[in-house]
């Protein structure tokens, strides 16, 4: 079956709810000051001794909470950290202002070195997996595997409904929306990102969407929230226009690091029709295709998304311990195959 095709998936009473929380059971923050920036840290005490590190990157608008369920899910095989890019979570804004997806490469690439954790498995969604992609390609050494979810990488036809979210790039724009929406409540602010990012909003939990509420609120008090965003938009809308070797799918294919690649057929964000191109692009890569997953499968899935890290890193000679209960990439309508040339 071709993975452009869109089987159906289980009904949803057999799928797992999602929940959304600031500090899961078992995670710490920590903030780590380098030079510029001081980056907030989310991390699991490791399992046991001597697990490879892994080290998560979110989204635009997101923050470290975005990976919590699938760090739990691979807290036996890895020794996960996920990042707060500056100005978002718990991280404050950078010093220089600077929020293009360069900076924030820049500011992945110093945590790496700084902690002396790499190489490690990196992981990105959205803008981070603009980020990620970027930092595989300049600085191969830090990166032992790569797995994009629904990567911000350039469209040419970009979708309708994620206009909206580009137009935030727009001098100006903020200021007309954060007007035009200064009467909404957190409650509606949260269920319109869900709407916008879930394929099936449904199925986060009461205490999940409780949790982000509170989150949202606690954002919408932050002077810098909005600037923030919009320049992250910005810089994100900059690098699609970038060429030559700064070209982020120039840089896609420098890629060396195995890439395991995760497009969800309701993501309203990126285009479910680019994981062609990006199966193309990335030299040695598998593509996982989940139909009725949307912009942020690593929440909504993250049982398969583990799944499948466990068969990326088997096909690349990591020494992972396989996890009872795994016993490979189903539900959901998942659909896998190896991609690369």
């Amino acid at each position: 079956m071709s993975s452009t095709e869109l089987p159906s998936a289980p009904a949803a009473s057999v799928l797992p709810k999602v929940a959304t929380v600031r500090v899961a059971e078992g995670e710490r923050l920590r903030s780590v000051g380098l030079p510029g920036i001081t980056l907030s840290v989310r991390s699991r005490p490791p399992a046991r001794e001597g697990l490879p590190p892994a080290l998560y990157v979110h989204g635009l608008g997101g923050s470290s909470q975005n990976w919590s369920a699938l760090m739990q899910q691979l807290e036996d095989q890895v020794d996960g950290e996920a990042v707060d890019l500056p100005g978002f979570g718990d991280s404050p804004p950078p010093d220089d202002g600077n929020y293009s997806i360069t900076a924030h490469a820049r500011a992945v690439i110093r945590y790496l070195d700084a902690s002396d954790r790499g190489p490690v498995h990196l992981f990105g969604n959205s803008l981070g997996g603009a980020v990620t992609t970027r930092v595989a390609a300049v600085r191969p050494d830090l990166v032992r595997t790569l797995t994009l979810i629904s990567p911000a990488l350039p469209e040419l036809r970009v979708q309708r409904t994620a206009v909206p979210t580009g137009l935030l790039a727009v001098p100006g724009a903020t200021a007309l929306f954060t007007r035009f929406s200064r009467g909404w409540t957190a409650e509606q602010r949260v269920r319109g990102v869900m709407h916008l990012c879930y394929g099936d909003p449904g199925r986060v939990t009461p205490e999940g969407f409780s949790n982000a509420v509170e989150e949202m609120e606690r954002r919408l008090q932050l002077p810098y929230f909005w600037d923030a965003l919009t320049r992250s938009a910005r810089g994100l809308v900059n690098a699609y226009t970038l060429g030559g070797q700064h070209a982020l799918w120039r840089q896609a294919e420098r890629v060396l690091a195995p890439t395991l690649l995760i497009y969800g057929g309701r993501d309203q964000l990126v285009g479910y029709r680019m994981c062609r191109k990006a199966a193309r692009s990335f030299r040695d890569s598998r593509l996982l295709t989940l139909p009725e997953a949307g912009h942020v499968a690593m929440m909504e899935y993250p049982e398969i998304v583990a799944r499948a890290f466990d068969e990326l890193c088997v096909d690349a000679g990591e020494a992972l311990e396989p996890q009872s209960g795994r016993s490979g990439v189903t539900g959901a309508g998942a659909v896998t195959e190896n991609a690369g040339s």
